[in-house]
């Protein structure tokens, strides 16, 4: 593709007008230019314009629009980027941009992390195609990332999340010249409008009742209300904090994977198999009463042969039927804390090339900052779980409650 050309005269023309505009100006002409240009994009992409009813050649709905900021050489701009309803649109303009911060982004982190001298970063950056890095501008950087991940952890939660999932992964943490384990809190909602957020975020010491309950009420104190359902580990601080925040408002879900594991550490490697095999036929049945009486089949039958196995099955079923009481197209989704799992996965690859964090601090911006991203990209994908099942599940919840 061939660059359009200006003729000489036109061109110096135009450089003589543009030389006596301030700086304004020429931001505000490169932000039409990429507003339309992004706007004629979508157009495409769902096959039709504003208000155009063409069933033959649309492909998808407008969904509103969410504010981006990208950086050009003219300054940073503000963007109105379209959501569809059903598909995920990412204008290349943003896309290019998003890619680039991520890499010069974490390259600088990752440096600064690993102890990485200033002129070594300065060459690295050099090769990155930034000529100009200096330390303060460094400094400013990271000043900049931290007043974002202040800013997403703190901000207000204003809708309700009737779905919440909580995990921990931990990472290595040097304090006063020691390498210690801390843990990484993070909660995961769905909220009223079925789009998945991380609502939270902490670095803290160890997964006591202390920590989680000190998680889960700074939570509340941001506006967390509406929650019905709580999935997580049987992890007994996590679970006490757990029923001391919600009591008996929000359910609570235990893993089905994390159960299954402790019911098959006590199974013989020959009967792996099939004792995970009868346990899922349980978790498959159509209603929680189905599932009770699978259960209990499967525990009469295996009783004597795993009988520890069956004895720790039997304990804990009640705390992996929570799901049932929520609509069906929802529950694959609530029987286990896999999505936050499939999360903490992604995290730990970039957690794990750090290897030290050399305080809280780094660890928290690191991660948050992933987390940012991560938050982001739901925000402009189909929604996790429809409007429409998310009420249906809520009516549901609060009819439970009243005859309760």
């Amino acid at each position: 593709m061939t660059n359009p050309t200006v003729p000489k005269l036109d061109r110096s023309a135009l450089l003589g007008i543009l030389a006596e505009q301030p700086d304004g100006v020429l931001q505000s002409l490169m932000r039409a230019i990429a507003q339309s240009a992004i706007d004629a994009q979508f157009h495409e992409f769902i096959g039709a314009e504003h208000y155009e009813r063409n069933a033959a050649e649309r492909k998808d709905h407008r969904n509103g629009y969410r504010d981006r900021s990208v950086d050009t050489r003219m300054g940073s701009i503000d963007l109105r980027i379209p959501r569809a309803r059903e598909g995920n649109f990412v204008p290349p303009l943003v896309e290019h941009r998003k890619r680039s911060e991520r890499a010069l982004v974490a390259a600088v982190q990752e440096m600064f992390i690993a102890g990485v001298s200033t002129r070594k970063i300065e060459k690295v950056l050099q090769e990155l195609g930034v000529s100009q890095m200096s330390k303060s501008q460094v400094s400013v950087l990271c000043a900049e990332l931290d007043t974002q991940v202040q800013a997403f952890r703190e901000r207000r939660l204003t809708l309700a999340y009737p779905y919440v999932m909580l995990d921990a992964l931990y990472v290595s943490v040097r304090e006063d010249g020691r390498v210690l384990k801390h843990a990484v809190v993070i909660a995961y909602g769905v909220n009223e409008n079925g789009t998945r957020e991380v609502i939270g975020i902490d670095v803290v010491q160890t997964e006591s009742r202390e920590s989680w309950l000190g998680f889960l009420r700074s939570l509340v104190a941001r506006g967390l209300h509406g929650v019905l359902l709580v999935v997580s580990d049987a992890h007994e601080g996590l679970r006490a904090a757990i029923t001391a925040v919600f009591g008996a408002t929000a359910r609570w879900q235990r893993c089905r994977v994390h159960f299954l594991r402790n019911v098959m550490a006590h199974v013989a490697q020959h009967r792996k198999l099939e004792i995970a095999e009868a346990f899922r036929s349980i978790l498959a049945q159509s209603s929680a009463d189905e599932a009770r009486a699978r259960a209990t089949a499967v525990i009469e039958q295996y009783g004597k042969s795993c009988a520890k196995a069956m004895e720790i099955l039997a304990a804990g079923l009640e705390d992996v039927l929570a799901f049932y009481a929520f609509p069906t197209v929802h529950r694959r989704k609530l029987w286990s804390s896999n999505p936050i799992e499939h999360l903490n996965g992604a995290l730990r690859k970039r957690t794990n090339v750090v290897g030290i964090f050399p305080n809280r601090k780094s660890a928290v911006r690191l991660i948050s900052m992933l987390l940012i991203e991560q938050t982001e990209d739901w925000i402009t994908e189909r929604n996790y779980m429809s409007e429409d099942s998310m009420q249906l599940a809520i009516r549901s919840a609060g009819a439970y409650t009243a005859g309760a």
